[in-house]
């Protein structure tokens, strides 16, 4: 795997209930040049949420506002919400010398990366299927068709893996997230 030089954001993709944020939440409270931006959302918020952290919770009408002022560099649907990034906060984090890091969609990937050609792309993927689904049903509640779709969601993104910089599986999350952190590190000292 080769590491450009000047990489300016590090985009971390996978399905839901990998461990994106949980990589993203640790390599960010350990290295202060790394800048996570704060997503827009029109999902509920889950226990322990509160506004800020980890999204910015707003109205689906609010959302469409933004949309309309050009506010998002992307925004998409996910899992029947909505989901929008700051073009101003990446802008400006990016000018300031910081390496934003961001957990995103395939969807989401793929607009960074052309916005963004200095980008590196990591994708995480569970040890198995059967895993994710456990993983998910631990954290979320939800019936079992909203289930079944989101596990359709996640091979259909598993099968774009390869077209990333990195795959990183994440079966034990101290190895991956070693393995993670070693990348990072690479990309922030060649800045």
């Amino acid at each position: 795997m080769e590491i450009k030089p000047n990489i300016g954001m590090i985009i971390v993709v996978g399905p839901s209930g990998v461990g994106k944020s949980t990589l993203v939440d640790k390599i960010t409270a350990e290295m202060p040049i790394l800048f996570d931006t704060v997503t827009y959302t029109t999902r509920s918020m889950r226990k322990g949420e509160k506004e800020g952290v980890p999204y910015h919770f707003v109205t689906e009408e609010v959302f469409k506002e933004l949309i309309e002022k050009n506010f998002f560099v992307e925004w998409a649907h996910v899992h029947k919400n909505m989901y929008g990034t700051s073009r101003e906060e990446i802008d400006q984090a990016i000018g300031s010398g910081r390496v934003v890091i961001m957990d995103v969609d395939v969807q989401g990937a793929k607009t960074f990366r052309e916005k963004y050609p200095n980008s590196f792309t990591v994708f995480v993927l569970p040890p198995s299927i059967d895993e994710l689904r456990q993983r998910i049903k631990k954290r979320d509640k939800m019936d079992e068709g909203e289930l079944e779709i989101r596990m359709e969601n996640a091979r259909l993104e598993m099968a774009q893996a390869s077209d990333f910089d990195m795959q990183l599986v994440n079966a034990d999350f101290n190895s991956s997230y070693s393995q993670f952190k070693k990348v990072v590190e690479e990309i922030v000292k060649n800045r």
